[in-house]
């Protein structure tokens, strides 16, 4: 194959889970492809969807990575970042407030605050950002977003005037909300949130409902969260409450609808949409995407399926990778995918794939261009 009929072939995984982060996906693909395909003209373009992963994807492609001290979900001080671009920013609350961010990975499901969250959104519009992306996902707390708009100075008070503390079961005792003291560059910040769930915040598909148990809460703790959050729905904003998106992150979705004028987006297309993904797609001869488990949930604005919508929109083929693959052949063709590759075939032993997953990706890249790049 000639340089000027080269294959041109764009990598777009989202992170392996537990094993690889996407650059480190991307990379190990690459190697593959090269080996087997030396001409081809290979661009590395890791993606996430909103969830743990998206300021590295960003960094990743050249944005500049802005590090800032800020409490995690128990209040304790950690360093983490967000990446920026001109005057918009990507924060990604996994990073700042997230379940890996516990200390010793301990859940504390009632009293996990967002406040470290609006700690780096005060920071990022201190600093002349206008436009902010918020990557909701992860989260440790069920505190409806009252810890992050806390932090951009409103003040959560009880019935005596007293200014409760952080975490979502003290919102039970909230009764009036202060927002005279909000952060002024909330007025000029236009903020979008990178999201893939649709729950609303109360109820039986609700943030406590649904994600309280992945954060430890059992059902008196949940029972609490519920009551906690619906007092707090009252206060802020019982309209937005039903909102597709609401109980996103613990609620903070919530929060951010309510306080700081939100708009709620498929987090895969937000980020596509920054990293200008259609132009990249412009005389491409092979998009590889994927994830970890391709499973049911992909298909349900994951990271792999909105990378093939838009392959697909641009007539593109597109092949998955992936970890392991839980869907049906007619399942991975229905989505739009001409091709799967699970490392699980290769290696079925689980902890060995993951251990071993750059390795076995490398070799799936070869795979991939032997059957695709002749």
């Amino acid at each position: 194959m000639t340089r000027a009929s080269a294959a041109r072939v764009i990598l777009a995984p989202d992170k392996f889970k537990g094993s690889l982060a996407a650059p480190e996906v991307a990379a190990a693909l690459a190697t593959g492809l090269r080996r087997s395909a030396p001409d081809a003209e290979i661009r590395q373009v890791p993606v996430a969807d909103g969830g743990d992963g998206t300021v590295e994807a960003f960094v990743a492609a050249g944005w500049t990575r802005v590090e800032v001290t800020a409490p995690g979900p128990t209040g304790l001080p950690h360093r983490t970042s967000y990446a920026r671009r001109g005057a918009t920013a990507v924060v990604e609350l996994a990073a700042v407030v997230g379940l890996a961010i516990l200390p010793e990975r301990r859940p504390d499901p009632l009293h996990a605050s967002t406040f470290g969250l609006g700690v780096v959104l005060a920071h990022a519009m201190d600093h002349g950002i206008t436009e902010i992306v918020l990557g909701l996902g992860g989260s440790a707390s069920t505190d409806g977003g009252a810890g992050m708009v806390q932090a951009l100075g409103v003040r959560v008070l009880a019935a005596d005037g007293r200014e409760l503390s952080r975490g979502g079961a003290v919102l039970a005792h909230a009764a009036l909300l202060d927002r005279s003291g909000l952060h002024p560059g909330v007025a000029r910040t236009k903020f979008t949130l990178a999201c893939d769930v649709d729950n609303p915040l109360l109820g039986p598909t609700g943030a406590a409902a649904v994600y309280g148990p992945q954060k430890g809460a059992g059902p008196a703790e949940l029972d609490v969260l519920e009551s906690a959050l619906t007092t707090w729905a009252e206060l802020a904003g019982p309209a937005f409450a039903r909102l597709p998106g609401a109980g996103a992150a613990g609620g903070t979705g919530f929060g951010a609808l309510a306080v700081l004028g939100a708009q709620v987006r498929s987090g895969i297309e937000v980020v596509l949409e920054l990293l200008e993904f259609s132009g990249l797609l412009v005389d491409a001869t092979l998009v590889v995407t994927g994830e970890g488990s391709l499973d049911q949930q992909s298909l349900h604005g994951k990271a792999p399926v909105g990378v093939c919508a838009a392959a697909r929109k641009a007539d593109v083929p597109v092949v998955a990778v992936a970890g392991r693959t839980l869907l049906a052949s007619e399942e991975i063709r229905a989505a739009g995918f001409a091709g799967c590759y699970a490392l699980a075939d290769l290696e079925p032993d689980p902890e060995r794939s993951m251990a071993e997953a750059a390795a076995l990706l490398e070799r799936v890249g070869g795979r991939i261009a032997a059957e695709w790049l002749d």
